[in-house]
């Protein structure tokens, strides 16, 4: 079952934990990818300068006042991009970043975008490596800041989650989050949730 705009409506921190175990869906013509997701960090408006949009939104940022679930991708080191997704109503700003996934459909096309090579035997470790990173995600799927940046996960027919598989709260593991020590204020946070003992996790 497709999931609906009252899930992404919601606190950006529980969007973000409840994230796990559900499935990123994407129809690229006739090719579609499915990946559970295993990964997830919280970005919050209150005392958090690791949030994009701590200081106020920018033409960048724009998508973040729009009601949650629109997607919100944008450019890293000049090179990469990454998928986040809008959560709260308007007026009050957060943002998911997708961390990584565990792959369950669309493979072989994940490993022709992501390795720009022939899917042949492949070794179990390149599988992993296809989606255990937000910017490996991205690639695999064939998203885009230029196609996908404010698409609507609540109606969008190209793009969207469902519902997955039944996780515990002891399948589930909270931690700071990864690279953003720079922010004084927000570094500390335990806004990182991931699935315990996933393979395709990016970093334990």
């Amino acid at each position: 079952m497709r999931l609906g705009r009252d899930f992404f409506t919601r606190n950006t921190i529980l969007v973000s934990r409840d994230l796990l175990g559900k499935t990123l869906v994407y129809r690229d013509g006739k090719d579609i990818y499915k990946g559970i997701i295993v990964e997830t960090e919280a970005y919050i408006s209150t005392n958090d300068e690791a949030a994009h949009f701590n200081k106020g939104l920018t033409e960048r940022t724009r998508i973040i006042d729009e009601a949650g679930g629109h997607v919100y991708i944008y450019n890293i080191y000049g090179m990469y991009q990454l998928f986040n997704i809008v959560a709260e109503v308007p007026g009050i700003h957060g943002a998911v970043l997708v961390r990584a996934l565990e792959p369950i459909k669309g493979i072989e096309k994940m490993y022709k975008n992501r390795y720009k090579k022939t899917y042949d035997n492949p070794k179990r470790r390149e599988i992993i490596n296809l989606t255990n990173g937000p910017a490996k995600l991205v690639m695999a799927y064939g998203l885009s800041k230029e196609r996908h940046y404010g698409l609507d996960l609540a109606t969008s027919r190209e793009l969207w989650i469902e519902e997955g598989i039944q996780l515990s709260r002891e399948d589930i593991v909270r931690s700071k989050r990864i690279n953003i020590d720079y922010a004084e204020k927000g570094r500390d946070y335990l806004l990182r949730f991931y699935i315990k003992d996933n393979p395709f996790v990016s970093k334990k």
